[in-house]
């Protein structure tokens, strides 16, 4: 572990024992992305602004924790892609329409309903996103986030990014309890991304400092990370394919 694994794994320590100290998760939340009481209440508070009500497509983390923000993106007509947990599948979003499910809206936002009612489709079958909303650990006031520790919400992005499909003009968004907005510093590598706005139940906070990667970061990439992530392992493979032929 590098000294910035460290420094991230201490936030996230600090945070979880906080957030169960005071309350504001459920048992178990350790270790996890937390879904906090007030997750509904945060949900009104992003549905209320702008940039939500502008937003025709919404890219949104499998995670407990933002399941009523993805069930008001359903319920208010908008387009869903939720990640397909760990990134599974060689098309690893879930793409739901609010107008062609099968299912209540509530069902179709959880992971079991949406492996049911949704199609898989990968980045080339994906319209541009407006809004991301992604789970985190800690943020603090500049944008700067971080997840539980796996990395998927980077890759996430990273692959939206390098597809167009996320540019600058997206709106992240990481919806969390206030507890989990820290004033300290968070340690960021290359492949970090940062936030643009915080939801609260209490508050929204602008971040002022916006930071997107140029896409994956292949050198941050373990190489049984890339094989364990089908999508990453074919790119790979069509390069070292597309050098043999060159040769």
């Amino acid at each position: 572990m590098t000294n910035i694994d460290q420094a991230k794994e201490n936030v996230r320590d600090q945070v979880w024992r906080q957030l169960e100290r005071e309350g504001a998760v459920p048992e178990g939340s350790y270790g996890k992305i937390p879904g906090f009481y007030g997750a509904e209440a945060t949900a009104d508070r992003l549905a209320e602004l702008d940039e939500w009500k502008r937003a025709r497509t919404i890219k949104a983390n499998p995670d407990w924790a933002q399941l009523p923000i993805r069930t008001r993106a359903l319920r208010d007509g908008k387009l869903l892609y939720m990640a397909v947990p760990r990134m599974a599948s060689l098309r690893p979003f879930f793409l739901l329409d609010p107008e062609a499910l099968e299912l209540p809206v509530e069902q179709a936002a959880e992971k079991r309903g949406a492996a049911q009612a949704a199609r898989r489709v990968g980045v080339e079958d994906m319209n541009p996103i407006d809004v991301v909303i992604c789970g985190s650990v800690a943020v603090n006031r500049s944008g700067a986030r971080i997840g539980k520790g796996a990395g998927y919400s980077d890759l996430e992005v990273a692959l939206l990014i390098e597809a167009g499909l996320v540019t600058e003009e997206t709106v992240i968004v990481a919806p969390v309890h206030q507890l989990q907005v820290i004033d300290g510093e968070i340690p960021e590598t290359e492949h970090d991304f940062r936030v643009d706005l915080i939801v609260t139940p209490d508050e929204v906070i602008e971040c002022p400092n916006p930071r997107r990667p140029q896409g994956l970061v292949w050198s941050d990439l373990a190489p049984e990370k890339i094989e364990a992530i089908p999508v990453l392992a074919a790119q790979v493979r069509a390069r070292q394919g597309t050098r043999s032929f060159r040769r």
